[in-house]
């Protein structure tokens, strides 16, 4: 299975914390699944630890590329097709970092990990 992490998913994974699903703890453990983390939950983690909204992911910020890399997972870059599906994409839903992860759900095919219900409403497959 094909797994793209949101960005508290991520964090939650990083700090074994209980509010991550049971369910998707053992998908993203499960060796056989690839996990995947976009290049928009970066921009999202360096952009709130600066503004003051993060501050216990500040070594995640710095160091992102290789905490990411320390649990097997492989990273989503942004490419022109998944920025122009997310800034197509219909509603009033506002957090870019959101409509990225979703567009490049769509584009890429793949279940993204996340408790955000608000999702559901863009016919990507959800896991929680």
């Amino acid at each position: 299975m094909k797994l793209l992490l949101d960005t508290h998913a991520l964090l939650w994974w990083l700090d074994g914390d209980d509010r991550l699903s049971r369910i998707s703890r053992e998908l993203l453990a499960e060796e056989s699944n690839l996990a995947l983390v976009s290049a928009a939950s970066a921009w999202e983690i360096a952009t709130k630890v600066r503004i003051g909204k993060l501050p216990g992911a500040v070594e995640v910020a710095e160091r992102f590329v290789e905490v990411v890399k320390a649990q097997d997972f492989g990273f989503l870059s942004i490419s022109a097709e998944h920025a122009q599906r997310a800034g197509l994409l219909p509603g009033e839903h506002r957090d870019p970092f959101d409509r990225m992860l979703i567009a490049q759900a769509q584009v890429e095919g793949l279940a993204l990990v996340s408790n955000e219900k608000l999702f559901d409403q863009f016919g990507v497959r959800r896991i929680w």
